[in-house]
């Protein structure tokens, strides 16, 4: 989106760290319950492409202007895994330092070649039905 582009340069990545996400499914009645994403089952600790910046708003008329630390991360087409719950997108994931490095230091076209769908062998759906099959975390 070109709303986001004024925040691709170095001064503006970062790595946003998680274990693991989730993506609402729709079931057949028309709720949505989540279905989680990880490497595997014990949930090692992984990096999002992402995404920061200060940004000065008015949230609330009571406290008046404020600045905020605020981040995001980047999406792409979604794999193969993610599709079946969510086909329009899913979270850059990077996959090890060097990618890391990459993200966080090279010239923007560079580091956008990092913006594509993960392997399908690093990701798997850990939790597609109920929630009390939701996995813990820690």
């Amino acid at each position: 989106s070109p709303h986001w582009r004024r925040w691709l340069g170095v001064p503006h990545r970062c790595v946003v760290p998680f274990t693991a996400f989730s993506e609402q499914a729709r079931q057949d009645d028309g709720s949505f319950h989540p279905v989680w994403f990880a490497a595997d089952e014990t949930k090692p600790l992984r990096f999002f492409a992402g995404i920061w910046t200060s940004w000065t708003s008015v949230r609330k008329l009571k406290e008046g202007e404020v600045t905020a630390d605020l981040f995001g991360f980047l999406t792409t087409e979604a794999n193969a895994v993610v599709a079946p719950y969510h086909p329009k997108a899913m979270p850059v994931i990077l996959e090890d330092r060097e990618e890391i490095e990459t993200w966080l230091t090279a010239p923007t076209p560079d580091a956008l070649k990092l913006q594509r769908p993960l392997k399908e062998s690093s990701l798997q759906a850990l939790c597609t039905d109920e929630r009390s099959n939701w996995p813990s975390f820690p």
